[in-house]
């Protein structure tokens, strides 16, 4: 009697099929599948890379050596200007690259002072206008090194952006490629809204410049750089690309286009960049978004072995012997951690920026360049299917042995072609869907009949009740399906919170009078916390830390966390009162609100449900500053925007330890709608003040801190602005400051 086909247990085998079909389609992007193979992209990788020295390529370190006998960054251009002659006459270098930007003009000589005295103070003295004029050429550091760049083959660096408002800023180079749009209008570049480049006077003498974007995957590690990048319709190359092209004799740019595809559908694509030099041609092969992988030799830094570095002090100090770098391509970036130019990669979470376009370089000049093809789409639904539909209608009609024989072999198959595939045509192909196709199809067959279904559900929300209030738990009960422990980005609002006063208590009291006076307070913050809906993180001596928006997420979690700072202020004021001698104590809240990772971590010892990042680093800088300004409260601009229901007193713009980016920060005073006409009174003064002091308006930031001040004597923010009023309306009107002031502690 003729076997009948076992249709549930197909039925069953075709799920993960679709999945893997709808996953490779671009129609439902599987998380799990893109970090597998990145990680099996990366670990093929760093089992081929040749780990070699390569001659042909040096990079002058700007080090921590170079910073410590040459001061901070950046340098004065002269110096700049004496490291190029440096590299061109006494080294002999063929080609130089700058991986650091020139976006704005080198003042650091005093020049521009000079010259408005001459124009001001010494207007009359003509002594003092010669004497400038003789000095004039020294002191113009941007055009001493205009003229140590004019007529040599050096390559600029400059970056996109894609921020926004388009900011821009410098002069572009000549774009490389001007292809037609599609024909449904997309694009498949990297696109940029905006760049920064280098001053005007630097871009006309080295009119050669690429762009030094990486591109970041989904997981944070940098695997490719885009060769090719779009801004208004016209593609730049790359930095590493016009290293390359300035080395061999600058060939022309033209584009390959794929015509037939795997996939039917859309416009002809760019396949490759075609090089043409004095009648020979050549094809570096991109992806379908102009994309080059890079091709790493080994570990980066100086001991990486992969290139020569070379200090940027030591050639200054010409500590390094005439004509060693001689004929060599050079590029002058750095490895210092405070330059913020280390990223992570493949084979290093701390790589040099500047040796990732090294590599690039290397793999051009050898022809080896890494590629996902265009056609790689289309590939991954062809081995998908292939390795399905043979599984599918193999597996039902075989026994376990030889089920794990054929899943054995599938495996293989897979593994081997893609290897070869890498190794001999630099083809770096999708294997990961495959992979796992094979291997869910295999569990799923083996499981189908002999596992009965458990009966025991992860308890999700029980879990959490170690870590989040036993209130929230409740809601989290009723959908427990919609909560996790995996860390995931989120904007949250995040609060730090310190007892001020108490180190000095400490020390004269008894300690378990001390531990009874701490929970108290902690127990009055917490209820406080709990009350609106916020997840306590950890208890650190005296400070607290908690979180609104997760593990239930809050549309309003900004409002609560600015209602909880609110009462644990009245609370800690009444409890202090309380208190017989502890009326000198007090609290100090930083509040953030923005984008955050969250989720359940730690060692496999010990775990807590926590938030990172550098929005959360900036809640606790921001709770620090809350002394300085006489304030219990500091938040965030993000915080007061989405806490609008609130009367906010802005109190600065700040630049916080580790961040470039000046924040506007503020206290929340009450409820608007139980905002005095006093208070409001008072607000507007405050702002006039504030506004006059940042366009350096002294006398009218006096009148009005003079009005504040005798109506709110015991005000300490007033009390700092006088006095600030005091250092800076002494100093010279200065159009560069914005205002902001700079914090470098933490």
């Amino acid at each position: 009697m003729q076997k009948r086909v076992p249709w549930r247990r197909i039925a069953l085998l075709l799920m993960p099929l679709l999945l893997a079909l709808l996953h490779a389609g671009d129609w439902l992007r599987i998380d799990l599948v893109d970090r597998l193979d990145n990680a099996i992209y990366d670990l093929r990788l760093r089992a081929t890379m040749p780990a070699t020295l390569d001659e042909r390529i040096v990079i002058v370190d700007i080090d921590e050596k170079s910073l410590s006998e040459l001061g901070h960054w950046p340098w004065g251009r002269d110096q700049l200007a004496r490291l190029t002659d440096e590299l061109f006459q006494r080294q002999q270098v063929a080609v130089l690259g700058f991986d650091v930007f020139f976006a704005e003009p080198d003042e650091s000589s005093g020049l521009k002072h000079l010259q408005q005295l001459a124009g001001k103070e010494f207007q009359g003295q003509a002594a003092f206008r010669e004497m400038l004029s003789r000095l004039q050429p020294s002191l113009d550091y941007d055009h001493r090194f205009a003229q140590a760049l004019k007529n040599r083959p050096v390559v600029l660096s400059y970056y996109f952006t894609r921020d926004g408002d388009a900011r821009t800023s410098g002069v572009l180079p000549a774009p490389v490629l001007q292809l037609p749009p599609r024909a449904d209008g997309q694009t498949d570049f990297e696109s940029f809204r905006g760049y920064g480049s280098n001053i005007e006077s630097l871009a006309r003498v080295a009119p050669m410049a690429g762009h030094a974007n990486p591109v970041v995957d989904s997981d944070g590690v940098v695997r490719a750089i885009p060769l090719l990048a779009q801004y208004q319709n016209s593609q730049y190359e790359a930095f590493s690309l016009a290293l390359f092209r300035a080395a061999v004799g600058m060939p022309q740019v033209a584009s390959g286009l794929a015509q037939e595809r795997l996939l039917p559908w859309g416009d002809a694509r760019l396949q490759s960049l075609l090089l043409t030099l004095g009648g020979k041609s050549r094809n570096i092969a991109l992806d379908r978004h102009g994309r080059s992988l890079i091709p790493f030799r080994g570990p980066g830094g100086v001991s990486g072995g992969s290139f020569r570095y070379v200090s940027a002090t030591d050639l200054l100090h010409q500590r390094v012997a005439a004509n060693s770098l001689q004929g060599k391509i050079v590029l002058v970036g750095t490895t210092a951690p405070g330059m913020l130019d280390l990223r992570a990669t493949p084979v290093g979470e701390t790589y040099p920026g500047v040796e990732m376009h090294a590599n690039l370089l290397s793999g051009l000049l050898d022809d080896r360049a890494l590629v996902k093809p265009d056609f790689a789409p289309g590939f991954e639904l062809a081995q998908l299917l292939a390795t399905g539909l043979l599984m599918l209608l193999a597996l039902p009609r075989l026994s376990a042995k030889r089920a794990v024989a054929l899943g054995a072999l599938v495996c293989a198959a897979l593994l081997g072609s893609n290897l070869w595939a890498y190794l001999a045509l630099g083809l770096a192909l999708p294997l990961a869907s495959a992979l796992l196709l094979a291997l869910a199809l295999f569990v799923l067959h083996m499981s189908y009949g002999y596992l009965v279904e458990s009966r025991a559900k992860r308890e999700l929300a029980q879990l959490f009740g170690t870590y989040v209030p036993p209130e929230l738990v409740e809601e989290m009960l009723k959908h427990p399906d919609a909560y996790s422990m995996r860390a995931v980005s989120r904007e949250l609002t995040v609060m730090f919170c310190d007892l001020r006063g108490f180190t000095r208590i400490s020390e004269s009291m008894e300690p378990t009078r001390l531990q009874g006076l701490l929970n108290r307070f902690f127990s009055r913050l917490t209820h406080c916390i709990r009350a609106h809906r916020g997840t306590i993180d950890k208890y650190m001596g005296d400070c607290v830390m908690a979180f609104w928006g997760a593990p239930v997420a809050e549309n309003n979690h900004a409002s609560l966390a600015v209602s909880a700072a609110l009462d644990m202020v009245q609370a800690v004021r009444a409890l202090a009162l309380d208190e017989a001698d502890q009326g000198a104590l007090g609290m100090g809240i930083g509040l953030n609100t923005g984008l955050m990772c969250v989720g359940d971590m730690g060692s496999d010892i010990r775990r807590s449900y926590t938030v990172i990042g550098d929005a959360v680093n900036l809640g606790a800088r921001l709770e620090g500053l809350s002394k300085v300004y006489g304030v219990d409260i500091v938040a965030s601009e993000s915080t007061c925007l989405q806490a609008s229901e609130f009367a906010w007193q802005e109190l600065d713009r700040v630049r916080v330890k580790g961040k470039s980016q000046a924040v506007r920060i503020y206290t929340p005073l009450c409820r608007l709608k139980e905002l005095a006409p006093q208070q409001a009174s008072e607000l507007q003064r405050w702002d006039a003040a504030l506004n006059a002091y940042r366009l350096q308006d002294w006398a009218g930031c006096e009148l009005q801190l003079t009005h504040l001040q005798r109506e709110h004597a015991n005000n300490g923010l007033y009390a700092l602005y006088a006095a600030r009023l005091s250092w800076r309306r002494a100093l010279p009107f200065d159009p560069a400051w914005d205002g902001a002031t700079q914090f470098d502690n933490k």
